[in-house]
């Protein structure tokens, strides 16, 4: 499945749940919780040794549900996930080796970029859709907007700064197709189990997501 597979599903969707699992033992309840709130997407961050365990129990236990591996550094990382079965990949900056082995082994990559030089890569590598991370701190949507002007093919997923109170200003401009976010599926809540929560805060987030 290619990025351009892949886009309809995020546009779709709107919402992807950045998530950090510290034990397996909590994929499958979380992503129970996310299908339950209408979201059945995650990015499942590789910044814990339960990443790779938990996007397989998670692909085994709902194989229609979208599950990534986010913060994707390296080529080992990048194999790792895609043996678990990840749909897609994040990275937090541009490399190259991972784009290139996500696009010789045919795996949406979704690169991160704050910019120009490596909006410039991507577009090298034939890639229309970067993650634009850490938002908040690069200037948010002025800084797209901005950039959008001389790379009007580019369209971003926002992550890093990204809530509740400010989604649908995000999701207002054309040029996001989806943004990331935490705070649904904050590591307090799952740590303790708090499922039911967990399925609530990603209802509120879904239902204002379509009003935009």
């Amino acid at each position: 499945m290619n990025q351009t597979v892949m886009i309809p599903r995020l546009e779709e969707k709107k919402i992807v749940p950045v998530v950090k699992l510290d034990r397996t033992a909590d994929a499958q309840p979380l992503a129970d919780a996310l299908i339950r709130g209408g979201l059945p997407v995650a990015e499942v961050t590789f910044r814990t040794d339960a990443a790779e365990e938990s996007i397989r129990i998670m692909k085994r236990e709902f194989p229609d549900m979208l599950v990534g591996a986010g913060t994707v550094i390296n080529t080992e990382q990048a194999k790792r996930a895609l043996d678990a079965g990840a749909s897609f990949l994040v990275s937090p900056g541009t490399s190259e080796k991972v784009l290139t082995f996500a696009l010789d082994n045919d795996i949406p990559v979704f690169p991160g970029v704050c910019t120009p030089s490596e909006i410039m890569t991507c577009l090298d590598y034939g890639l229309e859709i970067v993650k634009f991370f850490p938002a908040k701190q690069y200037g948010g949507l002025d800084t797209m907007k901005a950039l959008a002007g001389p790379f009007p093919a580019i369209r971003f997923m926002p992550t890093g700064g990204v809530s509740l109170s400010n989604m649908k200003e995000f999701l207002a401009f054309k040029k996001i197709i989806a943004i990331g976010g935490t705070w649904m599926v904050k590591g307090d809540l799952i740590n303790a189990g708090q499922f039911d929560e967990i399925a609530k805060l990603t209802a509120e987030a879904v239902a204002l997501a379509k009003e935009v």
